[in-house]
C-alpha cells in the first residue's frame, strides 16, 4: 500500500501539467512560510522547472532554461544552490542515479523517497510505500547501521512504454 504517490506508475498520462506546477508552487509557498524559509524568487523559477515535467530535470537543463527565458547567463552555482534548498525542504527529490531531480507531490513530512524510473520514457515516479521503509530500516539496524537517506530508485518499463513496445 503506498502512502502517496507523485503520478501513477503506469507511465506518461496526458494531462494539463500547469495544474501539477501551480499545486506544487502553492505547497511550496505554504510550507516556507511555515518554516520561516525564503522561497525566493530564483528559487521558485528552480521548483517550477523541476516541475515542468514528471521526467527528472538536470541541474545543467535547468540552468539552460533559466538562462534562455532570461537572455543571460546564470551561474551554474546559483542553481545548485536553489537545488540545494529545495531539497532540504522537501520540495524536490534527487535522483541519485540520473544526477537529476524531481518535484515532490508530498512535501512537508519526512519520507523516504522510493522511485520508479522508466528506461523507456524516462518519467519517475515517487512512491512511499511504509513496508518497503521498514524493511530497508529493520534490515539496516539489524546490522547496527542507522538510515540517513532512505532512497530506493528501481529502474524498469512503466505500463505506457510496455503497451508501446510489447
Amino acid at each position: 500500500m503506498t502512502a502517496h504517490t507523485h503520478h501513477p506508475a503506469a507511465g506518461p498520462m496526458p494531462h494539463d501539467h500547469s495544474h501539477c506546477v501551480a499545486d506544487a508552487l502553492t505547497r511550496a509557498d505554504a510550507l516556507c512560510a511555515e518554516r520561516g524559509a525564503r522561497l525566493t524568487t530564483l528559487r521558485r523559477r528552480v521548483l517550477e522547472l523541476v516541475w515542468s515535467s514528471h521526467r527528472p530535470r538536470g541541474a545543467y537543463a535547468i540552468l539552460e532554461d533559466l538562462s534562455q527565458q532570461d537572455g543571460k547567463a546564470t551561474a551554474p552555482l546559483t542553481v545548485y544552490r536553489a537545488l540545494e534548498f529545495l531539497v532540504e525542504q522537501g520540495l524536490v527529490h534527487r535522483i541519485e542515479s540520473l544526477n537529476a531531480y524531481v518535484g515532490c507531490a508530498a512535501p512537508g513530512p519526512t519520507h523516504s523517497g522510493q522511485f520508479l524510473v522508466c528506461e523507456g520514457c524516462g518519467d519517475a515516479a515517487e512512491i512511499d510505500d511504509p513496508q518497503v521503509r521498514t524493511a530497508i530500516e529493520t534490515a539496516a539496524a539489524a546490522r547496527g547501521f542507522r538510515v540517513q537517506r532512505p532512497t530506493v530508485e528501481v529502474r524498469g518499463v512503466c505500463k505506457a512504454c510496455q503497451e508501446k513496445h510489447p
